[in-house]
């Protein structure tokens, strides 16, 4: 695409209004969603040293670069497929007298 006609559609998109809109191909959002919405994306990342079967690691580099990032995908795909359980609150530290 040309940068020509980038700038020209962009300018022509900030004339737009709401009403001039069509949101009609957009699903509506429920209340899941906008649960979903509040949470920070993405979480925060925390090193830690993981032993893994060696042929399951082949596999996973087999792909190619980003075998980590591959890793936590399918983690997190495990993850969201279980049932939502309660999570345990942050143990209190208790203070010295």
């Amino acid at each position: 695409m040309k940068k020509r006609s980038t700038k020209s559609d962009l300018a022509r998109i900030d004339r737009l209004n709401d009403r001039t809109i069509d949101y009609s191909d957009i699903p509506p959002l429920g209340k899941e969603f906008l649960t979903k919405a509040t949470v920070a994306w993405p979480p925060a990342k925390k090193q830690l040293t993981i032993r893994l079967d060696e042929d399951v690691l082949t596999w996973l580099r087999s792909f190619g670069r980003g075998y980590q990032t591959r890793l936590n995908r399918i983690l997190r795909m495990a993850m969201d497929a279980q049932p939502h359980r309660r999570r345990a609150a942050p143990k209190q530290r208790r203070r010295s007298a």
